[in-house]
């Protein structure tokens, strides 16, 4: 079978039309989900359903525990506005949010769905370095439409109030652990999915979960938890990695930041407000996910190593360039100081480093963040993400399930935002995201940009995700070492690159020999 494309209309696979009919804007729809009936609104050739809690607040008491179940409601609930962002300060992911009343979930279906047939089912989990971020980024009505699918965004706990542990908080645990209050919150969301798409038209025998950046970290951790099992049967990972933190180690850095805020038990943080722990700097600084609970027994890192994970077919994949969105705060620096910035953060094989990448080899102006990024990049500096990391975990999944790597090849997509004119993003660390969810522009309208080519590639990505939520392959070759990397680039002109040439691009014989 083959993914075909055209601009008069897309066909998947077995020739089944995507494209439903439009529908008024104003037409109004209610779902009874299991704790009470929903009422939505059309839009965009989309059913939309925003706002429904998949679990209670986690407010007062509940802060730092396992969500709750949601509370039943009666009557019918408006489900036309996004339910609150979790707490998170302003960032180029959207506005700040203080309200920890933040547990809601948006279904997406196709306009005037009949309900006579079970739709594949895609839930996204958003990315945003696990502090900032929201559902409301990922409008899912462009995939929902296009593949005849129901589409789920989601949010979850952020930052110290997703991620902190504490000896204190895995005391209060039944498997005395702590720090994936997070992970926890996706994996209800996953659930709520299970026990109520079908009355919004979806198949919960047919589940993709797709993340992003820290939302691929997540689908790793949710790939790697025996919690998960049988709970979805795809899963995408999209510039993501399975980075994570011991329990030990995570209970020191939360120890660290109890002392910051002035406190030596858990009453104490549980008194502080939202605002006052999101003023302390270490709040707004890297988090990441814990294994050592029951929901992460070993590390993700070492669960996919392994193969003692969940295998369902799975998309993996990175963009050309992810780190020159990272290094942009790294422009103006001068010959002597990129070479003392590689020295401060590479050590003893700095001198290797530059001699692979010297200053003269990057253009001008902005030579500092071209050269870093391009580090950053080949080595998954930033998080495990991107060129060489991203082939590492290929080959490990590869090895247990069935893969299918790309990498994101548009190094003309319109940039993330215009701090630094003339500033060659190339494909950077989530440009990929608006040829697949429009609504992801933080605050410049992304996907308005577009070439006529860009149009295309994004049709062509849209396509590819749904068939791999409804057929568990996104209709290009599967990965094998040694084989093809899908290559996503515009203008019809997809297409397989060789291992070789995708190592080659990213010196990935280099950074092997420094044992990175």
């Amino acid at each position: 079978m083959k993914l075909r494309v055209s601009g008069a209309a897309a066909v998947v696979a077995a020739g089944m039309l995507l494209a439903p009919p439009a529908a008024s804007a104003h037409h109004r729809l209610t779902v009874r989900t299991d704790k009470g009936r929903v009422r939505g609104f059309t839009a965009e050739g989309a059913d939309k359903f925003l706002g429904i809690p998949y679990a209670a607040p986690p407010v007062g008491a509940r802060r730092w525990r396992p969500p709750a179940p949601a509370a039943s409601w009666h009557g019918v609930r408006d489900a036309t506005r996004y339910g609150s962002r979790c707490p998170q300060t302003v960032s180029s992911n959207g506005p700040g949010s203080e309200n920890e009343d933040c547990l809601y979930l948006n279904v997406f279906r196709p306009a005037r769905h009949s309900g006579r047939r079970h739709m594949p089912v895609l839930v996204m989990i958003h990315g945003g370095g696990l502090v900032n971020g929201s559902g409301d980024q990922h409008d899912g009505a462009l995939l929902a439409r296009t593949n005849g699918m129901a589409v789920v965004s989601f949010n979850y706990r952020l930052g110290v109030f997703g991620f902190l542990a504490l000896p204190a908080l895995s005391a209060e645990a039944a498997d005395h652990s702590s720090g994936d209050y997070g992970i926890l919150d996706q994996q209800a969301a996953i659930r709520w999915v299970h026990r109520n798409i079908a009355a919004f038209g979806g198949d919960p025998r047919r589940v993709a979960i797709d993340g992003e950046s820290a939302g691929g970290w997540s689908v790793c951790a949710q790939l790697a938890s025996p919690l998960m099992r049988g709970m979805f049967q795809r899963a995408i990972i999209q510039s993501g990695s399975c980075v994570s933190n011991s329990l030990t180690s995570a209970e020191s850095n939360g120890k660290a930041f109890a002392q910051a805020a002035g406190c030596s038990d858990v009453a104490c943080l549980r008194s502080k407000s939202a605002h006052d722990l999101l003023a302390i700097p270490a709040a707004n600084e890297a988090w990441f996910l814990t294994w050592g609970g029951r929901e992460l027994p070993v590390s993700p890192a070492g669960a996919i190593a392994s193969g003692r994970f969940n295998r369902v077919p799975v998309i993996n994949g990175s963009n050309h360039d992810e780190g020159r969105t990272f290094a942009q705060g790294l422009t103006d620096l001068t010959e002597s100081q990129y070479e003392q910035f590689v020295r401060d953060n590479f050590g003893g094989d700095a001198d290797a480093i530059l001699a692979q990448y010297p200053f003269s080899a990057f253009p001008s102006p902005y030579t500092s963040a071209y050269a870093i990024g391009a580090i950053w990049t080949d080595s998954g500096t930033i998080g495990g993400i991107g060129g060489c990391a991203a082939l590492a975990l290929d080959k490990q999944l590869a090895a247990y399930t069935r893969t299918f790597a790309y990498q994101f090849d548009d190094r003309h997509a319109p940039g993330l935002n215009n701090n630094h004119p003339g500033y060659m993003w190339g494909a950077g660390h989530a440009m990929e995201l608006p040829y697949l969810w429009p609504s992801f522009d933080n605050g410049i309208p992304l996907a308005a940009q577009f070439t006529r080519a860009q149009r295309q590639l994004s049709r062509e990505m849209v396509l590819r995700w749904g068939a791999m939520a409804r057929f568990g392959t996104p209709f290009w070759p599967a990965y094998r070492p040694g084989g093809k990397i899908w290559s996503l680039r515009p203008g019809f002109a997809s297409r397989p690159i060789s291992e070789a040439t995708y190592s080659a691009q990213h010196k990935c014989a280099f950074w092997e020999s420094l044992g990175t």
